[in-house]
């Protein structure tokens, strides 16, 4: 987890025994449902329609974007099955686009690399004087 989530879960547990609730009221008692919690903070920060799965969808995709693997995307994201995590995963058009200008690139990159190999090639085939040290090209 990333250093900023583990600080915010450690100061959660802090005081409190392996078998206690990581989430508590102020009287100790276990937070077992927080909706009506999390539609006033949702209201306040003016998204009063977003779902807590979507973050659970932004966090299949990022993690996707940034390359993690998929077993690695689903362990972090809890998805125990991969049909699961697809539900989440969700492609968009700007997914279609990057993909198409990651392909193009490499092939524009595969090119350019072909092409110095082919001039290379050419050079090295040219004939060099005999007897001279210089293994460069024969000029008539």
């Amino acid at each position: 987890m990333p250093d900023e989530v583990y600080q915010l879960i450690s100061a959660c547990l802090q005081g409190k025994a392996a078998a206690d609730f990581v989430f508590t009221r102020e009287d100790g008692k276990p937070v077992r449902t927080f909706r009506k919690t999390w539609a006033n903070v949702c209201m306040r920060a003016e998204v009063p329609e977003l779902l807590l799965h979507d973050l659970r969808r932004s966090g299949a995709r990022n993690l996707r974007r940034l390359g993690v693997g998929e077993t690695v995307a689903m362990q972090i994201g809890g998805s125990k099955t991969r049909s699961v995590f697809q539900r989440y995963d969700i492609v968009s058009q700007r997914d279609i686009a990057e993909a198409a200008r990651l392909l193009d690139a490499k092939r524009e990159e595969r090119a350019k690399a072909a092409e110095i190999r082919h001039s290379s090639d050419t050079v090295s085939a040219l004939p060099t004087l005999e007897g001279t040290k210089s293994a460069g090209p024969v000029v008539n």
